[in-house]
């Protein structure tokens, strides 16, 4: 069963006027629209494996792509059908279980796992990867608490942690990171409490961009972990 025309439409469209609106405060995301380096997928619900076989192909492709021509900012983007109306901590559970499957197919691809990193959710330099390249996500959904964080549907936005590396060899992170948290404060009103640079705690506490506790747990386990150790 594939997504009807019209729903693919309106959920690309929805994604890129969002991210297009004057208050979006990542100007990551506006780059990658602008330079046409955004990729979004139009899938059916978030709580249906129905799309996960097509989503971490395109995984892997992305990181292949990206392998060949290493330049500027580039996302993928899932857009998902449904449900409505889920809260945080419902988002936040499907998410990972979507991840979870994602990860458990690359896994049985034989993929290895991107050594720049962790596959442990709980040490800081952890990261998720695919197709041997390391990717952090970012969690939209219609009740996240955070404004940056609301869209129309609920989202799942791959990016490459390579490219962010590159970044801070030019010398250009760091003012493209201030310069975010300066129009999520205008956007918000506050600083947004889970940001937190790669290595200094987990970045799976981010993904949903629901505020956690400390003793949070990641519920993710990825089988390449104890191949690490």
């Amino acid at each position: 069963m594939l997504i009807d025309e019209r729903t693919r439409i309106e959920g690309e469209d929805e994604l890129r006027a969002r991210i297009a609106q004057p208050d979006f405060p990542c100007v990551g995301a506006k780059s990658a629209l602008a330079k046409g380096t955004l990729k979004t997928l139009v899938c059916h619900s978030l709580d249906s494996g129905w799309d996960d076989v097509l989503i971490h192909r395109e995984l892997m492709e992305w990181a292949e792509d990206y392998k060949s021509d290493p330049t500027g900012l580039r996302s993928l983007a899932a857009v998902f059908s449904g449900p409505d109306g889920l809260s945080e901590p419902e988002f936040e559970a499907l998410m990972w279980t979507r991840i979870q499957s994602f990860a458990d197919k690359d896994h049985w691809l034989g993929q290895r796992y991107d050594h720049r990193v962790s596959a442990d959710p709980s040490d800081p330099h952890f990261s998720l990867s695919f197709g041997g390249e390391a990717f952090f996500v970012v969690g939209l959904h219609p009740l996240a608490s955070r404004p940056a964080r609301r869209f129309p549907r609920p989202t799942l936005v791959f990016n490459l942690h390579a490219q962010f590396e590159q970044l801070r060899e030019e010398g250009r992170y760091e003012r493209m990171r201030e310069k975010i948290l300066e129009r999520d404060i205008d956007l918000a009103g506050s600083l947004n409490p889970m940001l937190a640079r790669h290595g200094e705690v987990s970045e799976a506490r981010q993904y949903s961009g629901r505020l956690v506790a400390d003793d949070w747990s990641c519920p993710f386990r990825d089988k390449r972990a104890s191949e690490e150790a």
